[in-house]
């Protein structure tokens, strides 16, 4: 094909070939596939289209430069919207909601429908929600609980303590353990409801650099802020992800199609507010289990922060190399920045400031 439309290996395809070859061709491909190479052909000023933009069409990448060439098209993408096809089955209904509840632009969800194949599945956020639910009922408190906290979930080698922060794990593992079933429970709706969709569109490796992003910035948030207190649960990794989503339908508000966005909203801040109000009456309640402390909120705030600046970018750039976006690499440097702070205040202010640390458990 390529020494046919290329015969001087240059690269590139002339767009008289190109639509000559759409209009042979054009049967046997996908309908949405067929107009985002119209447009490309529409869009490109100098008369060629590039040969490897087509390649990645046909094999389901994007690069940027055949992203730029569609989204600066001239011509407007006209036939009905992904949301007005009808005869879909279950899946595509779902895969459909999917696209409208976390895009906001049409050619992408057009795109995300078409490529998305369900492999491999939402395997990250469904693997850390059942690990984390079986070790805090089965492995701790071996039963179903109904209480506020429980001073059992101390007594385990995963969570974070002041005195066992060398212990480099434990920054991590935190999330596994969580104070309460209501602490629990809460992180859990809101991880599976936001987190799978996200997944299912961004792919887990990017929601899982997010949510692992957010969990290491909350116990080191932890670690320098509130330097006598535990912390355990997941809610740095799902207040990044929740906080990243959310802050991507504000800023691309009008492109965003889902169903009762407003409504959705308020549910999510909701939810997140009652959590967080919990998190800060429980930190500052005399403790049940002296002379140890309830659990830090102040992991709830660096996956916050973690969401807004890293999970911004990566939710807002979707099927794009995130090496090529300055924004990218200026919160990273600040997320690194703060990581190598909070390492080295973690070795050397104890120490310095003389503090008086809860026994280890």
């Amino acid at each position: 094909l390529l020494s046919q439309f290329d015969p001087d290996n240059t690269g590139y395809i002339s767009t008289e070939k190109f639509r000559s070859l759409l209009q042979r061709h054009g049967s046997e491909l996908d309908p949405h596939k067929l107009e985002v190479l119209l447009a490309l052909a529409d869009s490109n000023s100098e008369g060629r289209i590039c040969y490897q933009d087509f390649v990645n069409l046909m094999s389901n990448k994007r690069s940027n430069s055949f992203r730029q060439a569609i989204l600066q098209g001239n011509r407007r993408l006209c036939s009905k919207a992904l949301l007005e096809e009808t005869g879909l089955s279950l899946s595509q209904r779902l895969i459909r909601h999917v696209a409208y509840e976390t895009l906001p632009r049409e050619i992408d969800r057009k795109w995300y429908y078409d490529s998305y194949t369900c492999c491999p599945p939402p395997w990250f956020m469904i693997t850390i929600t059942i690990v984390a639910f079986f070790l805090y009922n089965g492995v701790v408190l071996d039963r179903f609980v109904l209480q506020v906290s429980h001073p059992l979930y101390l007594k385990n080698a995963l969570l974070y303590h002041p005195q066992l922060r060398a212990q480099a794990w434990r920054y991590l593992t935190y999330i596994f353990m969580h104070a309460g079933i209501e602490h629990l429970g809460l992180n859990v709706v809101l991880q599976l409801l936001v987190g799978v969709p996200l997944e299912m569109v961004h792919g887990a490796a990017r929601i899982s650099f997010v949510y692992v992003a957010g969990v290491v910035a909350g116990s080191l948030a932890v670690s320098v802020a509130d330097m006598r207190a535990p912390v355990v649960g997941s809610s740095g990794g799902v207040y990044a992800l929740v906080s990243a989503h959310l802050a991507n339908i504000v800023m691309n508000w009008s492109g965003m199609k889902c169903q009762f966005k407003l409504l959705r909203m308020a549910v999510a801040l909701v939810c997140m507010s009652f959590e967080f109000g919990r998190a800060v009456w429980l930190r500052f309640h005399p403790s049940a289990y002296p002379p140890c402390p309830h659990p830090s909120f102040m992991a709830h705030l660096g996956g916050v922060m973690v969401g807004i600046t890293l999970g911004v970018v990566i939710l807002r750039n979707y099927e794009q190399r995130l090496q090529d976006q300055t924004l990218w690499w200026i919160f990273l440097s600040i997320y690194v920045i703060f990581v190598l702070f909070a390492i080295f205040w973690n070795i050397f202010a104890y120490s310095l400031l003389d503090l008086k640390l809860p026994p280890p458990p």
